[in-house]
């Protein structure tokens, strides 16, 4: 386990770095229908959130954890559910870190770019994780649970945030 943590730390560094020192462009990901860029990176931000829920879930059906509801393509939920809530990441990744950077200019802010360096670095340590044979039987949920706690403090610093002060329109 010392790899993937050392490669995720390195990951989480690095992310942070790019984003301290690259000067914000302003300008990153939008799509017709939204309003701008941020209206973009909150709604596919809460769409990566909405399926780690259900990744969250589907673990949990997996390992038993629903009072016995454990349906055979659980399995296949939390892969699928897992790979398309990192896709929609990428581009909110991209917007900020490319147009925004590593902002610290409040608590909200710092907390956030913290959240999401930590969050891709953590996301790997899972991804490098996975195929290790004779892992303890805990470290998976661990790691999974470290990567959906940090990826619903990013919702909450971004998404929630914009919602709850700017609107929910697009």
């Amino acid at each position: 386990m010392l790899v993937p943590l050392l490669v995720g730390a390195a990951v989480a560094v690095a992310t942070g770095v790019y984003g301290r020192l690259h000067t914000p462009t302003g300008i990153a990901v939008n799509l017709a229908g939204f309003s701008g860029p941020q209206a973009v990176k909150v709604w596919l931000g809460s769409g990566a959130a909405f399926f780690a829920v259900l990744q969250l879930l589907s673990a949990l059906a997996m390992w038993g954890r629903l009072g016995g509801f454990s349906p055979s393509w659980a399995g296949t939920a939390h892969r699928w559910s897992g790979r398309i809530a990192f896709l929609l990441t990428v581009p909110v990744a991209v917007h900020c870190l490319y147009a925004l950077g590593f902002a610290d200019h409040d608590p909200r802010t710092l907390l956030h770019s913290l959240l999401g360096c930590l969050f891709f670095g953590a996301f790997t340590t899972k991804m490098l994780a996975l195929p290790r044979p004779g892992l303890a039987g805990w470290v998976l949920p661990v790691i999974g649970g470290v990567v959906f706690t940090v990826l619903m403090g990013i919702w909450l610093t971004s998404s929630l945030w914009y919602f709850t002060t700017v609107g929910v329109g697009t």
